[in-house]
C-alpha cells in the first residue's frame, strides 16, 4: 500500500470545494466530534454528517452514506467504524487509526472511571440509589431505540415478519443472536439479489434534512482514491497485521494462563462477540448480558443496566460498556492481582478485543466498497439484518424490564419453549413508576437522553434520602 501522507492528496480545482486538510487539522476535528458523541449512534452519526457533511464539506452526502450502509453491514458499533472509514479516506491508515481510535478513547477513559468507583462505592447507598434511577431511564432509552429503528426497518409484511420471527426465536426459545443475524443477512442477500422490492428499502440512521452536499463539492470529490486501489498483496498484508494484534494477545493468554482463566476468558468471549455484534450495541447486550450473568457469573442482572447507564452518560460507543462487563469479571477473580489491577487489565482486554477487528473490517474492506454502488444484494442484507435486530433489541427490552421492574422470576420451560417469567408479587413499585414516567417522556414527549438520565437519578437519589427505598 502506498505511503501515509500527512495531507491528502488536492483534489482538481471545482467550485466550493475546500483545500487539502493536514492531519494535525484533522486529530482536532476528530477529537471535537469524540468529545461531542452522546446519545447513541443515531446521535453520533447526525454529529459526523453535520460536521464532516455540511461544515467542513470533507465527504459528499452520497459518500457518507455509501460508507454508512457498509458500516451497517459489519459486526461492530457503526459509529466508530463510520469515523475510521472517513479518517481512512481523508489520510489513509494513519488517519483511520486516528479517528477511529480517538471515537473510542473518551468513553474508554470515562467508563473504566466509573467502573473503579463502582467497584469501590456501589455499595454505598446513595451510589445504589443513583443506579437505581438510573435503569429506570436506560429501559426507556432501549424502549426507544425499538420504536425508532423499527419504524424506518419494518416497511413491509416481509420485515415485519422477519423481525416477529428473531424476537420470538431469540426470547422464547434461545437461539443464538450470531445464527439469527447470518440467516436473516442471507435471506435478504439471496432476496436482493432477485430484486424482491421488499428487500429494497434502504438502511441508516438517515441523512440531516436540507440541501443536499453533492460529493463533486467536497474535498474527497467523485473519484476514487489511489489507497483505495488495494492489491492482493496489500490486502493480505493487512489482514495478517490486524489478525495479529487482535488474536497473537488472545493465543498468548489461553496458552499461560489456560483457557479457563477470567482473562482467558474475556479475550475469546469478546473475540466471539466482535465478529457478530451485527446491529449495534443494544442488539448484543442481551446476548452478552445473559452469558456474563448465567455463563460466567461476572455480574448480576441489575448491573448489567448499571454499565449501559454508564455508557449512555458518556461519549463514546454504548459498546463500551463491554469495558465495564469485562472489568467486574476480571475484578470477582483477581487471582494473584489486586482486584482493581485485575479489574483495570480486564476492561482493557475487553476494550481491545473488541475494537481491534473494526480496524481490520475497514482496512481489508472499504478498498472493495467503495467500487460498489447501489448494489442490491447488499442493500437487501442490510434490510433483512436490520429488521432481524428489531425482533433482538425486543428481547433485550423485555429482559431488561423484567430485572428492572421484578425481583424476582421463575423459570419457565415446555418443550423448546424457554424463558424468564417475572414473579408478580415480587413488583418494586417505584421501579415501575419511575420506569413509566421515563417512558413516557422520551417516546410520548420526546424528552432527550441525558435529561432523563438526570431526571430518573435525581429520583432515585431522592427516594434514597426520604427513606422511601433502601
Amino acid at each position: 500500500m502506498d505511503a501515509v501522507q500527512d495531507n491528502f492528496p488536492p483534489a482538481a480545482p471545482r467550485a466550493g470545494a475546500p483545500h487539502g486538510v493536514s492531519l494535525r487539522e484533522a486529530l482536532w476535528v476528530w477529537l471535537r466530534i469524540a468529545s461531542l458523541s452522546f446519545g447513541g449512534p443515531a446521535g453520533q452519526i447526525a454529529l459526523m454528517h453535520r460536521v464532516l457533511v455540511e461544515e467542513k464539506r470533507w465527504i459528499g452526502e452520497h459518500r457518507f452514506l455509501h460508507a454508512l450502509n457498509y458500516c451497517m453491514l459489519l459486526p461492530g458499533p457503526e459509529a466508530q467504524q463510520l469515523a475510521t472509514y472517513i479518517g481512512w479516506l481523508m489520510h489513509r491508515r494513519r488517519g483511520g487509526i486516528i479517528a477511529g481510535g480517538l471515537f473510542v478513547l473518551p468513553g474508554m477513559i470515562s467508563i473504566m472511571t466509573l467502573s473503579w468507583i463502582y467497584a469501590i462505592y456501589g455499595k454505598l447507598g446513595i451510589i445504589s440509589a443513583l443506579f437505581f434511577g438510573l435503569k429506570a431511564a436506560v429501559l426507556a432509552i432501549v424502549l426507544q431505540a425499538v420504536v425508532r429503528i423499527a419504524g424506518r426497518a419494518l416497511k413491509n409484511r416481509v420485515m415485519l415478519s422477519m423481525a416477529a420471527a428473531a424476537f420470538v426465536l431469540i426470547f422464547f426459545v434461545g437461539i443464538p443472536f450470531p445464527l439469527i443475524v447470518l440467516v436473516a443477512g442471507m435471506i435478504g442477500y439471496f432476496g436482493g439479489r432477485a430484486g424482491m422490492p421488499a428487500f429494497q428499502v434502504g438502511g441508516g440512521h438517515g441523512a440531516a434534512k436540507g440541501r443536499i452536499v453533492e460529493d463533486a463539492e467536497t474535498l474527497l470529490g467523485e473519484e476514487l482514491p489511489a489507497h483505495a486501489r488495494m492489491s492482493v498483496r496489500d490486502a493480505l498484508r493487512t489482514a495478517i497485521v490486524w489478525l495479529a494484534l487482535w488474536l497473537v494477545p488472545v493465543a498468548i493468554l489461553i496458552l499461560w494462563l489456560g483457557p479457563n482463566d477470567v482473562f482467558s476468558q474475556i479475550a475469546t468471549f469478546f473475540s466471539t462477540m466482535a465478529m457478530v455484534t451485527f446491529g449495534g450495541a443494544y442488539a448484543v447486550l442481551a446476548y452478552v448480558a445473559q452469558e456474563a450473568v448465567q455463563s460466567y457469573h461476572w455480574l448480576k442482572p441489575g448491573e448489567m443496566l448499571d454499565g449501559l447507564g454508564m455508557a449512555e452518560t458518556t461519549p463514546g460507543p454504548l459498546i463500551m460498556v463491554l469495558q465495564f462487563v469485562g472489568f467486574m469479571g476480571a475484578y470477582r477473580s483477581p487471582g494473584m492481582l489486586s482486584p482493581l489491577l485485575a479489574g483495570t487489565l480486564g476492561g482493557l482486554l475487553a476494550t481491545w478485543v473488541t475494537f481491534v477487528p473494526c480496524f481490520l473490517w475497514i482496512f481489508l474492506g472499504a478498498p472493495f466498497i467503495e467500487r460498489l454502488r447501489g448494489n442490491r444484494a447488499v442493500a437487501g442484507a442490510l434490510s433483512a439484518i436490520t429488521a432481524a435486530v428489531v425482533g433482538v433489541i425486543l428481547n433485550l427490552a423485555i429482559w431488561f424490564a423484567i430485572h428492572t421492574i421484578f425481583r424476582a422470576v421463575t423459570p419457565f420451560r415446555a418443550g423448546p419453549i424457554r424463558c424468564d417469567v417475572p414473579i408478580l408479587s415480587s413488583v418494586d413499585i417505584w421501579a415501575l413508576l419511575l420506569s413509566v414516567t421515563a417512558i413516557v417522556a422520551m417516546i410520548r414527549f420526546k424528552v432527550g437522553a441525558i435529561p432523563t438520565l438526570a431526571a430518573t437519578s435525581l429520583a432515585g437519589i431522592a427516594l434514597y434520602l426520604t427513606g422511601i427505598t433502601g
